[in-house]
């Protein structure tokens, strides 16, 4: 900090700084709660244009108002509504190209005044565009040029001095929001709809379907219900990393049950090997929670929380198996982190780094393992 800077600050006690960080929040939050009872007719004529419009809704607005015009621009575009943001300064040197008279300008301007807003509205006529406005000043030029206005009304900026732009572009961003999340009803937007415009990140694994995350049947342990537990073992066995449950069908190939790893680990802790060449099918766990295919990860989640199990067949809408959630796949889901480098790596061959950090499975003596 320079000393000019220093020389002109003042010490804030934390109950002031807290004081007037609830106050600009109250103040926004009292702006929204005036703005929402002023919602008429023309929110809804709005609403009609933009749902109506053949093109794209182009967005613009300068400074702070531009900002939030390329948020709303996502709003509206993440939410099934084509739309883009156009720079009014690049407008009047040469991007007004991208307008035609099947688009929609949303401007947004809280003085209504703004000269570079100002200056496309001449072009904005003679194109025959037409034009929303979202301001603070139904007298203001953009009103006067738009077919609907959307009048924020007056309010004070949040700031000390009444300046910095503040409860404005908080009403400009609600008064956009509203508009998109209203238009996504009218055109019943659907979690699908939304899903294929964010594949990434954290809603695009909350909107993911398990067919994205599972283990085909191909890589998943599958054997029919009239074998013995050995002869499954032995029989459906997988190269690489295992499913910690083998998925067992009947001769018509629908899912009846599953036994897990830790099935076979209670019978040889009760000592029961005799149980091992009896049918599987006898000790199973029969008629299993699964989840159709399609079925959203997030849902997949909280079954195998609720129900506190590790392993979940999914199955298509004959009942057959198409393949299996394991628990560990859904912690590498929640968690896409990659693990940390092995330091042995560089050491050791891939082989021997595998057998140092891996338990190995124990055979029993003079039998076959799986």
């Amino acid at each position: 900090m320079s000393m000019e800077a220093a020389s002109t600050s003042i010490r804030l006690s934390r109950f002031e700084q807290l004081r007037f960080g609830r106050e600009v929040i109250r103040e926004e939050g009292e702006a929204l709660i005036a703005l929402a009872s002023r919602l008429h007719d023309e929110f809804c004529e709005a609403l009609e244009l933009l749902f109506t419009c053949q093109g794209n809704v182009i967005v613009t607005g300068m400074g702070k108002a531009g900002l939030i015009g390329q948020k709303i621009t996502a709003t509206l575009a993440s939410t099934g509504t084509s739309a883009h943001f156009l720079h009014p300064a690049e407008a009047i040197h040469g991007d007004l190209g991208r307008i035609h008279s099947s688009d929609l300008v949303l401007a947004l301007s809280f003085s209504g005044e703004t000269e570079e807003i100002v200056r496309l509205l001449p072009s904005l006529a003679e194109m025959q565009t037409p034009l929303i406005a979202i301001t603070g000043k139904s007298d203001g030029r953009l009103a006067q040029s738009a077919r609907v206005v959307l009048n924020l009304g007056p309010m004070r900026e949040a700031c000390e001095h009444g300046l910095a732009p503040s409860t404005s572009t908080t009403a400009m961003m609600a008064m956009g929001d509203a508009l998109a999340l209203v238009l996504s009803r009218i055109r019943q937007f659907t979690p699908e709809d939304f899903a294929r415009f964010h594949p990434g990140g954290s809603l695009g694994r909350k909107l993911a379907k398990v067919e994205d995350v599972m283990r085909p049947l191909a890589e998943c342990r599958v054997a029919t219900e009239l074998h013995s537990i050995r002869d499954v073992f032995v029989m459906a066995s997988r190269p690489g990393r295992r499913t910690g449950a083998i998925i067992l069908t009947n001769e018509e190939g629908r899912l009846t049950g599953i036994f897990t790893d830790s099935d076979l680990a209670r019978l040889l802790e009760t000592k029961r090997d005799d149980a091992l060449d009896a049918p599987i099918a006898s000790l199973m766990t029969k008629n299993p929670t699964t989840v159709i295919a399609g079925t959203r990860m997030r849902q997949a989640i909280e079954i195998l929380g609720e129900r506190k199990i590790s392993e979940l067949p999914v199955v298509n809408d004959q009942g057959k198996p198409v393949g299996l959630i394991d628990i560990t796949d859904v912690v590498a889901f929640e968690s896409p982190i990659k693990p940390p480098t092995n330091p042995l790596a560089h050491a050791l061959p891939a082989s021997e780094v595998t057998d140092s950090i891996s338990p190995k499975t124990l055979p029993l003596p003079n039998r076959p393992t799986g």
